[in-house]
């Protein structure tokens, strides 16, 4: 997606804002994280969340697989292994489907009234079918040049941190880079 790497480069001065690179390069690393546990945990369901100080992973697994996780992504992250930044559950990829096909409903229904909206229904629900196969891939790109960094560069891991909240299982990884 060509004009998506455009548009970060006209976006660099915010995303080379420090704070800015460091929730780039934790979200990046929460994903590489969940990447690696989904390959060691069959059936994993787990969320997560970044900031500039780190991020947190939602979900019951034992604190042991997830240092591992995180130490083993960051290492790959490190030699090369980039894409890993890159997840196909993001939220990235559920905001981009969301607005692009809400956008599609409202173009499709623009000044019509209630009796020639039913008409064109079956025409904005094809529009909004092939928005969602488009978000997809666009999603992907927003996430590889603008949401995430895969190169985590001096990212350290501080600490990593286990919670129950209620019913739930919090890890709070923390990082630090200069």
């Amino acid at each position: 997606m060509k004009f998506i790497e455009q548009l970060a480069g006209w976006m660099r001065p915010v995303l080379d804002l420090p704070p800015v690179q460091r929730t780039r390069r934790n979200h990046g690393l929460e994903h590489a994280t969940i990447h690696v546990l989904s390959s060691r945990v069959r059936g994993l369901q787990m969320a997560g969340r970044s900031d500039a100080g780190g991020f947190v992973l939602l979900g019951d697994a034992p604190t042991e697989q997830i240092e591992r996780a995180v130490n083993d992504a960051l290492k790959r992250m490190q030699a090369g292994e980039h894409q890993l930044a890159v997840h196909p559950n993001c939220g990235t990829n559920l905001v981009t489907t969301g607005l692009m096909t809400t956008s599609a409903a409202l173009l499709g229904f623009a000044g019509t009234s209630r009796r020639v909206a039913w008409e064109r229904l079956p025409m904005v629900l094809m529009a909004v079918m092939a928005t969602i196969l488009f978000s997809q891939p666009i999603g992907l790109s927003l996430q590889k040049y603008i949401t995430t960094d895969g190169d985590p560069r001096n990212l350290e891991i501080v600490s990593i941190v286990r919670r129950e909240v209620g019913s739930m299982t919090v890890h709070r990884v923390t990082t630090k880079s200069s």
